[in-house]
């Protein structure tokens, strides 16, 4: 396992359209563990190959509480097949825009196929925060970020936060001081 950077924003490789995985294989179950050392390091609770540079459409998660075991899970080719009409809020963050936070609504429940690290496939219906996770998360394989959902005035000015801190630190990682990995969906 090794530790991988994180993208940050404005990194336009972001904003790609990650490619379906075509093999389970001995290099995707290595850059799956590599995700969770990643994941768990940065603190988050979710995060998608694309975050660290991999255009692939993998994702991991720990939905765990602090005192709960581990609970890893890995969607391989996550797809989202229904969304519910009913909405729910839930403020978001992610690994990829540190320190940055905003209520975000998305359907209260939806159903996902995917495969897992043996190359079977599932299908999962989920609520709550595994579902709004698994949507940020989606949306990372489809180049496509948080703060989309936030008003265009709200996304300007986080871009410009970004943009200017890009400059200043020339390719440096900022380093988000919040370690509470609930904060942090990926």
């Amino acid at each position: 396992m090794a530790l991988r950077d994180i993208l940050i924003l404005p990194d336009k490789r972001l904003r790609l359209k990650s490619e379906p995985v075509t093999a389970v294989d001995k290099s995707l179950r290595k850059l799956v563990d590599d995700m969770f050392e990643t994941m768990y390091a940065a603190p988050g609770i979710g995060l998608a190959a694309i975050q660290v540079g991999v255009p692939q459409r993998v994702v991991t998660m720990n939905l765990a509480k602090k005192d709960d075991p581990p609970s890893p899970l890995v969607f391989i080719n996550p797809e989202v097949t229904w969304k519910a009409d009913e909405k729910s809020t839930y403020e978001e963050g992610c690994l990829s825009i540190p320190e940055y936070y905003e209520e975000v609504e998305r359907p209260a429940a939806v159903r996902v196929k995917y495969l897992d690290l043996e190359g079977k496939p599932h299908e999962i219906e989920a609520t709550g925060l595994l579902a709004t996770c698994l949507q940020h998360e989606i949306d990372h394989t489809n180049g496509v970020l948080f703060i989309d959902y936030i008003s265009k005035l709200k996304r300007d000015m986080v871009m410009k936060r970004f943009k200017k801190a890009a400059k200043k630190t020339e390719g440096a990682t900022p380093l988000a001081d919040d370690k509470e990995p609930s904060h942090h969906i990926g």
